[in-house]
């Protein structure tokens, strides 16, 4: 063994044993070796000497990689050395003389696959000029056995693969070398290949199967591409189907035979050639398969070709024009059909997906047919069998589902991926053929229901996701009216009690089809009885399932929302049945479980405030109700916060829980109560949600650190801004006060998101509360958000910075909704004038640097507000000194010219493009209120600054006096575009 060898083995070696700083020695001496000039000599060598597996896969990765990068400079003779040696290896040529070529043939199948890598690289670049007898020279060669022919299989593959195929992404160039390659092979050699095919598999077909099979899987890449006569002939065809027809032969040889006959019916051709072809392959032969073992090899790969063949008869009686020309195709498929489904329904095979495409296509053609003939309403039928056979649940996943553990998750998720094709397949036959498809969903639910109690989960769940799942393709017009069969059926549903229904998706699925259909109820009054019932008794807020019991809250909330005028006489009754359900909620035990953010349980409360908050209550009932909700819950959270305060400690997390869970009740039971019946029509309503107030505030006096309570009571008092109005305001100051107690980050965004809403709802009226609270908050605010931006870079991404960024956005927020509700007066109390320059200097960066185009749009716009507040027209006194210069000197020259120049103001951006026109309208703004003084600063000295010709600079001073706005700003973005072009690039504006 020489260096080589040695270097090579040690390169290659996994175990760890060899020294790390040898293992690089012996990477870069076999990377010396491949820069040498003879290193295809060398490779060439040690294939013939060498039966070491390492070294022969590094020698043939070597040859593949020079042959790539440096055929072109090779000489001749190298070239016709490596052509010539490479042949002889993979044709088995001197086997009875002392060359060894025969060890790579034996040799492992990744150093086979390799050999034929370097090979077709050749092919590729000397086909057919250079090298035109390469396929004609090899066939001969297969006469010499199995190892010959497996290579030669390996030969086509890698052809297939490198360059022929088009399931890879190709280039121009490959994709040319690729038709070169084909259009050659057609001419001169493809028919002896195809007959070295056949005798191959005939001679071969029972001594050596495996290798039959390599050489009908090889085939099947070229029949898309070769003359098809060469294999639909009275030799080959026969031939291929007698392997799958055979039952003593492997399942790999016979499936290797139907892969064949799927690429002979998946041939491009023209529609009537086609249909004779499809025609002449009898495929009813192949029908009887399916049925044998649904579990094996051979019936996955016959229930491709049934589909494949059905999707190619059904795509070219798209592609017939005359009805005459379609009988044929519609005959094939009304034949293959009935198998086609069966497959679908029985079969545990990966080709579903391709099978409902082929599906969806047949029932788009019904669509212009009505109406529909026996023959397709039957399959319709079928198809419908079949979807729903493919969405039920296997059984053994039902403890896992109910439980919805780890496994039972993974379970749902799949399914509903799974289902998402098949339902979108229901929704075309329901569009088709509603009648059939209601019917089939009425007797899926008669069978469900009829069906054994410890069968029946899965029967059952399948036929309400039907149900479900048919809504999609209605209007709501159909729904409401109860089109059709859907009379029936919508009261069936909701007076059906299935001996399932403790399963807890049966129990959703159920909820959420009567949801989906409750409109119907609109229509249909007499119903209301029943949609309650299915709501309120177990099968819904009582189910014993938590999970079940609130997502029946939420949607019971939802049908409430709808149906609240028809709940009137009701209201009664729905409050008792639900007393135990509020009752719990604020218990330890409910609080304890996990809560989800959009159902936890709390939408009960809201479906009670939309019954009892409506005027058809009459006031004495309406207050009795809220009282009776309102008064115990503000007992607890009184009582809760007494003891809190006597023990002078933070409490327990159970009833710091408990007080969350009376917050967001309270909070979803004043939803349904509006601003102008609370203080208008029934003023006592009022009066009790101001108590309910004044009791909740105390939490921030006891709780002032506990951030989950602060959220639910900010989120409380945002309500109560929108349900009492203006009667909130005695309640604000000290609140905000408590509020703005805290000033990390976080609570502060609250805050100023909280007075947002305050100023939007009550604009100047909020003046003298935002005179005494701005000071404060520009105190904390300007003294930890930098004012030039914040770092970049490695560990500038820190939680601390990203919530300081999301205070800084809110920030412009806050100043924007300010300045555009005539609030920028503010700005200008004693106490708030001394944060008028940092302010001004982080809206300045901001409008000129900020990454976020809308915040610079936020930003322009606040200048453009703040011009228009403190400044009169030209001469005028000014009401803040300094303002008027600092606008005209930094802020015109630096926002709406240099940051304009940018190269990174892309204006192929939409925000952008926003940000554009603000800025152009704040230099009219500028113009109106400032004159020539703007015009002289911008145009005599900020212009000059970026090159700006006078000629151009005379023809903005012509439009931006004038009165298009339109035409200014097309042309200011025409000098932008000419500037730049002019510096191309190369002059930063700053």
């Amino acid at each position: 063994m020489d260096d080589l060898e040695k270097a090579i083995l040690i390169s290659f070696d996994e175990s760890g044993a060899i020294d790390s700083v040898l293992k690089s020695q012996a990477v870069a001496y076999s990377q010396q070796i491949k820069e040498t000039a003879s290193i295809c000599s060398i490779c060439i060598e040690r294939l013939r000497v060498c039966n070491i597996v390492q070294v022969q896969f590094w020698c043939l990765q070597t040859l593949h990689e020079v042959l790539r990068v440096r055929y072109s400079s090779m000489s001749h003779e190298e070239k016709s050395f490596v052509r010539s040696s490479v042949f002889s290896m993979a044709c088995f040529e001197g086997i009875n003389d002392k060359n060894n070529s025969v060890r790579v043939l034996e040799g492992p199948a990744y150093i086979k696959n390799k050999l034929a890598q370097v090979l077709v690289t050749l092919i590729y670049f000397e086909y057919p000029l250079i090298w035109p007898l390469v396929f004609v020279d090899y066939v001969p060669h297969l006469s010499k056995g199995a190892a010959v022919i497996d290579m030669f299989c390996r030969v086509l593959n890698a052809l297939d693969d490198e360059l022929i195929s088009l399931d890879y992404p190709r280039s121009a160039e490959e994709m040319a070398a690729a038709s070169r390659v084909k259009d050659a092979m057609r001419q001169q050699c493809v028919s002896q290949i195809v007959r070295a095919w056949y005798d191959i598999v005939s001679m071969y077909r029972n001594s050596d199967p495996d290798l039959c099979s390599g050489v009908l899987d090889s085939m099947r890449r070229y029949i898309s591409w070769v003359d098809i006569g060469l294999v639909v002939n009275d030799a080959f065809l026969p031939l291929l189907f007698e392997l799958i027809l055979v039952d003593g032969l492997p399942d790999q040889l016979r499936s290797a035979a139907v892969g064949c006959v799927l690429a002979v019916v998946s041939k491009r051709m023209d529609p009537k050639p086609k249909i004779r072809l499809l025609q002449s392959l009898q495929i009813n032969r192949v029908f009887g398969l399916v049925a044998k073992d649904s579990d094996s090899e051979l019936v996955s790969k016959v229930a491709a070709l049934l589909t494949g063949y059905a999707t190619e008869v059904l795509d070219c009686s798209k592609r017939l024009n005359s009805e005459d020309d379609v009988g044929v195709p519609m005959e094939l498929l009304n034949e293959v059909l009935p198998s086609v489904f069966y497959v679908m329904q029985n079969c545990e095979i990966d080709t579903t997906f391709s099978t409902v495409q082929f599906l969806s296509g047949y029932v788009a053609t019904m669509k212009s047919l009505s109406p529909l003939r026996e023959q397709q309403l039957l399959h319709v039928g079928q198809i419908l069998e079949v979807i729903h056979s493919q969405i039920r649940y296997d059984p053994i996943y039902r403890d896992n589902l109910d439980k919805l553990d780890k496994i039972g998750r993974e379970e749902e998720g799949r399914m509903v991926e799974f289902r998402k094709d098949l339902f979108v397949l229901l929704r075309s036959v329901g569009r088709v053929a509603p009648d059939v498809t209601q019917i089939f969903i009425r007797n899926s639910l008669d069978s469900a229901v009829a069906s054994s109690a410890d069968r029946n989960v899965e029967e059952v769940e399948a036929a309400l996701s039907l149900f479900y799942a048919y809504g999609e393709s209605i209007s709501d017009e159909a729904r409401r009216t109860g089109s059709g069969h859907l009379r029936e059926l919508v009261p069936l549903l909701l007076s059906t009690r299935f001996p399932c229904h403790s399963s807890r998706l049966v129990a959703l699925v159920y909820l959420d089809t009567i949801t989906r259909y409750i409109k119907f109820v609109l229509e249909h009054t007499e119903c209301v009885p029943m949609v309650l019932a299915a709501f309120l008794d177990e099968r819904g807020i009582r189910h014993p399932n938590v999970n079940v019991s609130r997502r029946a809250s939420y949607l019971f909330m939802r049908a409430v929302r709808l149906l609240k005028a028809k709940l009137v006489p009701f209201v009664e009754t729905i409050l008792q049945s639900l007393q135990d359900t509020i009752a719990q909620f604020t218990t330890i035990e409910c609080t304890s479980k996990e809560l989800s953010a959009s159902e936890d349980g709390s939408h009960i409360f809201e479906a009670i405030g939309l019954l009892i908050g409506m005027e058809d209550v009459p006031l004495e009932k309406q207050t009795e109700y809220l009282s009776a909700l309102l008064t115990p819950l503000c007992q607890q959270v009184e009582a809760s916060l007494l003891n809190a305060k006597i023990q002078n400690s933070e409490e327990s997390p159970a009833k710091i829980a408990t007080i969350q869970q009376i917050i967001m009740a309270i909070n979803a039971l004043s939803k349904g109560f509006s601003e102008r019946l609370v203080t208008g029509s029934r003023p006592a309503i009022g009066l009790m949600f101001k108590q309910t107030l004044d009791v909740l505030l105390q939490i921030l006096v006891v709780f002032p650190k506990v951030e989950p309570l602060r959220c639910k009571v900010t989120s409380f008092i945002h309500r109560m801004v929108d349900t009492l109005g203006t009667s909130v305001f005695p309640y604000l100051p000290k609140t905000l006060e408590q509020l703005l107690a805290e000033s990390e980050p976080k609570k502060m965004v609250a805050f100023l998101v909280l007075l947002n809403q305050l100023i939007c709802k009550f604009n100047t009226a909020l003046h003298d509360i935002l005179e005494q609270l701005y000071p404060k908050i520009a105190s904390r605010i300007f003294n930890i958000i930098p004012r030039n931006g914040f770092p970049s870079g490695p560990g500038s991404n820190t939680e601390e910075i990203r919530e300081l960024q999301e205070l800084q956005q809110t920030l412009y927020t806050f100043l924007h909704v300010i300045t555009t509700h005539d609030l920028s007066s503010v700005f200008l109390s004693p106490k708030s004038r001394g944060y008028l320059d940092p302010m001004m200097q982080m809206l300045l960066y901001a409008a000129c640097n900020h990454k976020d185009m809308v915040v610079r749009k936020s930003c322009v716009q606040i200048f453009v507000r703040l011009i228009k507040d403190w400044c009169n027209k030209p001469y005028g006194e000014e009401k803040v000194p300094g303002f008027q210069s600092f606008v005209i000197e930094t802020f015109a020259t630096n926002c709406c010219l240099y940051s304009v120049l940018d190269k990174s103001f892309e204006f192929r951006d939409a925000h952008t493009l926003v940000l554009f026109g603000e800025i152009v309208l704040a230099q009219k703004v500028m113009y109106e209120k400032f004159g020539n003084d703007f015009l002289v600063h911008f145009v005599s000295k900020s212009f000059p600054a970026a090159y700006c010709s006078q000629d151009l600079a005379a023809q903005y001073c012509q439009k931006l006096q004038g009165n298009d706005m339109e035409a200014l700003k097309l042309f200011y973005r025409s000098l932008v575009e000419t500037l730049r072009h002019q510096q191309n690039g190369s002059h930063v504006f700053r």
